[in-house]
Parts: structure tokens; sequence; C-alpha cells
């Protein structure tokens, strides 16, 4: 497999990430496609308790998560399972998916998804969570929609 971009090398100071809010998280862009030569996105998201997105999956990328802190619950195969911290879950593309922080504290998690690309989704859908008055959910479905994600009723 041959990548067109560039890689460079980067290190990134905790904190140091850009910040992206949208669905009620807030994500840390910790390593963007523009500086992994487009293989892969990685960035911490911080879910506050009973949040989490809807059940979904990717047509374009696998997503990986590492579970920092905090007691999540992952939707797969039409049940819910709660992991602990340290726990690693792998949504290849094409499976329905979703988490949720079942616990009391917020949730932390590493997740990476290859190849890049989610930090063009997410930031979109932020500029559509910052208009006055919210988002037009059906403008956010048609957004994931144009970067291969697809939400689904369980």
């Amino acid at each position: 497999m041959s990548f067109a971009a560039v890689a460079i090398p980067v290190i990134t100071p905790p904190g140091q990430g850009r910040i992206v809010r949208a669905f009620g998280e807030e994500v840390e862009f910790v390593l963007t496609g523009e500086q992994t030569g487009e293989r892969f996105t990685q960035w911490i998201e911080t879910t506050p308790p009973g949040v989490g997105p809807p059940p979904h999956y990717h047509t374009l990328e696998d997503e990986n998560f590492y579970v920092m802190e905090g007691s999540p619950e992952f939707f797969h195969d039409g049940r819910w399972t709660a992991v602990t911290a340290g726990s690693v879950v792998f949504m290849p593309k094409g499976e329905v998916h979703a988490f949720r922080n079942a616990g009391t504290t917020t949730l932390k998690m590493l997740i990476t998804t290859v190849p890049s690309g989610f930090e063009t989704f997410f930031t979109r859908c932020a500029e559509e969570f910052a208009k006055e008055g919210g988002p037009d959910m059906a403008q956010i479905t048609d957004i994931a929609a144009k970067h291969g994600i697809h939400f689904v009723h369980p």
C-alpha cells in the first residue's frame, strides 16, 4: 500500500491538539491526516455521562477505541456491552456500532480511524452545531453520509 501524501514527525504535548466540539462531546485531534500522510487520524474524545453517538457504520474507515478512563458501553450485534478502562474495542468498516458513557464521571478514550478523514467530518459537524439555534440534524445526516458515515436504528 502506498500513500500519496507525506507523513511528518509529530510530537503533540498533552492538551495541545486541535479541540473541536460537536454532539455534546469534545475531541482533541492529536494526529491528523495532514500529519500522518493520510494514513490515520487519532484523537482523545471526552464524553460526559449519558452521552454518545447513535448507532452507525463507516464505509471508509476502521475505528479503534482505547478506553483511558470512565465506564463506556459499546453497541454491536444488537446489544450493549460494558467495558472498563484499559479495554480496546475495534470496529471494522461496515460494522454497526455505537458507544455511550454509562458512568457518572467523564469518559475519555483514545480513538484512531484508518485511513484519515474523520477530522474533516467532525469539524464540519462542529460548524453546524455552533450555529445559533443549534444544528439542523438533516444537515448533520447529510454531512455524515458525504463522509461515509451512516446512522441506523437498532
